[in-house]
């Protein structure tokens, strides 16, 4: 845009590049020398253009209309007679929902195109025809939802589409809800001086922000997806999105970058790759990657050779994905849209070629991505028609365990009472930490848990005058320190799933009560075992050091922040029925901002 383009637009004062919250007319900018803003007699507020012409009106009309005014709120409100609001901003978000904004069936959040721009892009945040709020790649190509999870029904996902209100809000402490069942809370939550912003980004993710009055920077509290490759269409047509940790765009081999800089347009094929009905043709392996959608066919219990036959003999077939899991399930694809490569992905993608295409032209992934050497290997199967390129060492990944969603589905606040309840007043107890006492509990749902309480925060009238007569800043301190021990916790354990984390259901905190929820480990934490009569036996040892070793891996590489555990030890590594470890007490754990 020129220097002349405007936009009628809230935002962020105290913001370092003053945030945009809300825009009039963000999909057709007004000329600065002459537009203006005007509340006409039969109540429209408008914006005109330097030649008359109006650019964007209110829609509603009415002679009762008293005043415009911006409240603190953040909302835009057209007064009339008693201070009623006969129209407001809050009715028409742009990409932005602020607290206390409800959030309807008659709304949505747009995305920017990208990070120069104010345009309308392609992911979106709504509530579909079935109430359940979605995330949605809507690009020039095809649209994808991607979240919730498309491939598990509404109620795997932990929502629920029978509640037709489709209503949704977050208060100024950073909790969100929803009519369908899902929510929210900010890593900081409970204060109510911090400023918050939910931002569909032109990314395709959905992030909840905290503002820094100190320095007037946003501090991601919350985001929809920790790995962003999660997001369909963030690489465009044919592209792979790669994360080395940071999500990264990438061609696979004979396809380039279709408009450099631009990865909303994918990758196109070399010149000299495109398939014919009647050519020979190639495969190209590329482990741990799919393509996700677009199956023309799945078959169970199909050998790889006859996998890659229904390839051959489709024309409407790009490549085919096989499983490495035992499973021998066969996709073939008839699209390239949604490519991603993990290492928790078990099974390989082969790209159908031309048998023409020159050895140098598939060496490597030729895109913004990692560039790296590769070992060729051509052989022969099955017809002549058919042959594998396989690269061993094609891709830089990181290593790392399985992914999920940033917050359980089923994560939540508890009351006090409840969980008294559930654990019969505390009554049996499972151990000790260094942060409090963890005890048995079952919830109504008839989960076993593992409720930890902790101590040393508020705990009666004598230890309350006790540290007063050290001072009141010393009885600050040690209060301060246990609620940075329970929010240190609540915030690290409430955004991270994985196999070899200990998972953590919701918390409660109210009044002087801190606890914390936990799913229940069967058999207790590993130093029980290490000196024990039952005597873990080596192997068993080795996989409890692997599995160990995985879940510190997605802390330090594949989490938003850098999640650096801080005491780990055998008491803190908890084993399931299975003897599988699971990484327990994050209270003393730092999180660092990858910048």
């Amino acid at each position: 845009m020129g220097q002349n383009a405007y936009w009628f637009s809230i935002w962020f004062t105290n913001s370092k590049d003053r945030t945009v919250v809300w825009m009039a007319n963000r999909d057709r900018p007004a000329n600065g020398r002459g537009s203006r803003v005007s509340l006409r007699g039969d109540g429209a507020m408008v914006l005109s253009d330097v030649d008359g012409s109006i650019i964007w009106e209110t829609n509603i009309t009415s002679t009762d209309a008293r005043m415009a005014e911006l409240l603190d709120t953040g909302n835009l409100v057209i007064n009339g007679p008693g201070g009623e609001i006969l129209w407001q901003s809050f009715d028409s978000p742009i990409d932005t929902l602020l607290p206390n904004q409800l959030f309807t069936k008659s709304t949505k959040l747009i995305a920017r195109l990208h990070g120069g721009s104010c345009a309308s892009g392609y992911f979106s945040f709504f509530f579909d025809n079935d109430n359940v709020l979605r995330l949605k790649y809507d690009g020039p190509d095809i649209p994808s939802i991607y979240r919730p999870i498309p491939y598990l029904t509404v109620f795997e996902n932990g929502r629920t589409s029978y509640n037709s209100n489709r209503i949704a809000v977050y208060d100024e402490t950073g909790h969100f809800v929803s009519s369908d069942r899902f929510q929210f809370i900010a890593s900081d939550m409970g204060s109510l001086r911090i400023k918050r912003r939910l931002t569909m980004d032109y990314d395709g993710n959905l992030r909840l922000y905290s503002l820094n009055n100190d320095t007037g920077l946003w501090l991601t509290s919350w985001e929809a997806l920790s790995q962003l490759c999660n997001v369909h269409g963030v690489c465009g047509r044919n592209a792979i999105c790669v994360n080395t940790p940071e999500p990264k765009c990438s061609c696979p081999p004979g396809y380039e970058i279709t408009e450099p800089g631009n990865w909303n347009k994918g990758c196109k094929p070399l010149s000299n790759v495109t398939l014919f009905q009647s050519q020979q043709v190639k495969f190209v392996e590329l482990p741990h990657v799919d393509y996700w959608g677009f199956d023309l066919n799945y078959t169970e219990s199909i050998s790889i050779d006859s996998c890659m036959k229904s390839c051959v003999g489709d024309y409407r077939c790009k490549a085919f994905n096989y499983k490495l899991t035992g499973e021998r399930h066969c996709y073939t694809k008839s699209e390239l849209f949604n490519g991603y490569q993990s290492p928790s992905f078990e099974g390989k993608i082969y790209l159908k070629l031309p048998a023409t295409v020159e050895a140098s032209q598939l060496a490597i992934l030729n895109g913004t991505g990692p560039i790296c050497q590769s070992d060729e290997l051509e052989t022969m199967i099955g017809s002549p028609s058919m042959l594998v390129v396989s690269f061993q060492k094609a891709w830089c990944a990181s290593f790392g365990g399985r992914w999920m969603s940033c917050v359980s589905n089923r994560f939540r606040r508890f009351t006090y009472a409840e969980l008294k309840k559930a654990t019969n007043n505390f009554k049996e107890e499972l151990g000790r930490r260094g942060s409090g006492t963890v005890y048995k509990g079952i919830l109504t749902d008839e989960r076993v848990v593992a409720v930890k309480r902790l101590e040393n925060m508020y705990q009666g009238e004598d230890v309350f005058l006790e540290n007063m007569y050290f001072g009141e800043d010393v009885f600050l301190e040690n209060m301060y320190q246990g609620e940075d021990v329970f929010w240190a916790e609540v915030s690290t354990i409430g955004k991270i799933n994985h196999m070899n984390l200990v998972r953590m259901w919701g918390f409660c905190s109210e009044g002087k009560h801190r606890l914390l929820v936990y799913e229940h480990i069967e058999n207790q934490s590993l130093d029980k075992h290490l000196f024990s009569p039952k005597f873990l036996e080596w192997k068993d040892r080795f996989e409890v050091a692997l599995g160990t070793a995985k879940g510190l891996a997605y802390l330090h590489q594949e989490c938003l922040e850098w999640i650096i555990h801080c005491d780990v030890k055998p008491g803190n590594i908890l084993l399931d029925s299975e003897f599988e470890p699971m990484i327990a007490d994050f209270g003393l754990a730092k999180l660092s901002q990858r910048g």
